[in-house]
């Protein structure tokens, strides 16, 4: 059987790495184009495939009632290398499933490389890929190159709109005194390779809090010509803005005090809680959760060496900012990622105006399963929408509903979005077995469950279906 001509891949991020091998699996060779070593980004540390910039963490597990943890779910049932890589490199994270960092993208990097179908360059494509190139996903990621984004922008004639992702600091787990703070899940929950005690626990008294937030408020920070101009996504907020929309905003987001009590101190509530997670499989390196933050180096040091229990921190990596672009996608691609202007090229990851590393590879997963099957010669079938990957994909290219006079050059409306159970179809509330209806958390928590259900239920179909392994 003739070979069909390669897919181009531009950028090796989870997208891109999970394009490819979707790709690959397939029976159809790939390029993948990752510009790294040979330019840098403002993020990256490596050159690794796959590397992740911000947080270890790919969130919840919980495939039952937490849409993230279904869309893991159906990613791992559609052959998913991202998440074959995060189970095989998974540290503790209560509910969560966080990873190794280093060991996640040795481990990519290395299944692509070896992959017989899989054509690594080191090179920066600095503007739009050649028609013949043929087939081509985009997934440049958050960092875009300039000279790629102002083609893309030109070709498209869509201002694109930035904002900022911030990037939590690292702690070495020997500079933290657990003389004062302690081990244990928010509710004893253990998670994925986990205990129920898989979080550093620092905890702040109303008098602390007080002075940390007033030295978070006044540390001198980062700016950016026009930062006014250019927004945040509200799920990567700086801890300092959160701050700065109410001294309380804190106590109720990332350092909420429920769940938690000090061994030492057990009828002692603390006023705030700020947790720190497991970064590496060694245990040597803990990341702190929710801690994004646009304070200058100097500043970080001093003010997060306040919290009780990190007052002789040593950082491994201190926080910072980088930009990200995204496209107006529900305007611009059509329902299988293809850009409408040209269908050669699509799109996939942070890019498409998705928001986490999960739901990135989730799209990076969809376009080369559609690029493959356009390869074959197969028509590309988008999943249900009833799917965590088809309620994910349809926000991007229909579900958003623009605000008046959009098209006449106001502000666009379209925000990166994490999947969540809010992006499905409405379900029946479930009742009981006795026909009565359900109420409250319970009728909530039995609505997800109902809704994870039937997606898997309709995911299955859609993979046999639209199996490729009778290329393999």
């Amino acid at each position: 059987m003739t070979q069909s001509p390669p897919v181009h891949i531009v950028g090796g991020g989870l997208a891109g790495s999970e394009a490819a091998w979707q790709i690959a699996s397939a029976g159809v060779p790939v390029i993948l184009h990752e510009m790294r070593p040979v330019r840098a980004t403002e993020a990256h540390q490596t050159d690794g495939l796959a590397e992740l910039v911000c947080s270890n963490s790919f969130r919840s597990d919980d495939r039952e009632t937490n849409a993230v943890g279904l869309l893991h779910e159906e990613m791992r049932r559609a052959g998913s290398l991202i998440m074959a890589s995060g189970d095989a490199h998974q540290v503790p994270a209560g509910g969560a499933l966080a990873v190794d960092r280093d060991g996640f993208s040795a481990a990519v990097t290395a299944a692509l490389a070896a992959h017989p179908l899989v054509t690594i360059r080191r090179e920066e494509v600095d503007g739009l890929p050649p028609e013949s190139w043929g087939s081509t996903i985009l997934a440049t990621g958050p960092l875009t190159a300039p000279g790629l984004a102002a083609a893309i922008g030109g070709l498209t004639g869509e201002q694109e709109l930035a904002f900022f992702d911030a990037i939590a600091p690292i702690v070495h787990f020997d500079s933290i005194d657990m003389g004062i703070a302690w081990r244990q899940s928010r509710y004893d929950k253990a998670g994925p390779g986990g205990t129920g005690a898989d979080y550093i626990n620092c905890p702040m008294n109303r008098d602390e809090y007080e002075a940390f937030i007033d030295a978070l408020l006044s540390g001198d920070k980062t700016s950016f010509k026009d930062w006014e101009k250019t927004p945040y996504f509200d799920g990567c907020l700086p801890i300092e803005v959160m701050a700065e929309r109410g001294r309380e905003t804190l106590r109720f987001g990332p350092m909420k005090p429920v769940g938690l009590t000090d061994p030492r101190h057990p009828d002692v509530k603390p006023h705030a809680i700020v947790q720190l997670r497991q970064d590496n499989a060694f245990g040597t390196l803990w990341n702190m959760v929710g801690f994004q933050t646009k304070l200058k180096h100097g500043e970080q040091a001093r003010v997060f060496r306040m919290i009780p229990g990190l007052g002789q921190a040593e950082f491994a990596r201190l926080g910072g900012l980088h930009r990200n672009t995204y496209l107006n996608s529900p305007k611009l691609l059509d329902a299988t990622l293809r850009l409408k202007m040209r269908p050669q090229l699509r799109f996939a990851g942070q890019i498409t105006g998705c928001e986490g590393y999960v739901e990135s590879a989730a799209v990076g997963l969809l376009a080369g399963r559609f690029a493959a099957a356009e390869a074959l010669g197969r028509p590309p079938a988008p999943p249900p929408v009833t799917t965590a990957l088809g309620a994910l994909l349809g926000h991007i290219t229909g579900g958003h509903i623009a605000v008046e006079g959009e098209e006449a050059g106001a502000p666009r409306s379209f925000q990166p979005m994490n999947v969540n159970f809010g992006l499905f179809p409405p379900i029946v509330a479930p009742t009981t077995k006795d026909g009565k209806r359900l109420r409250g958390n319970e009728k909530t928590i039995e609505k997800k469950r109902a809704m994870s259900r039937r997606a898997l239920a309709d995911l299955d179909v859609w993979l046999n279906e639209t199996s490729l392994a009778a290329a393999e």
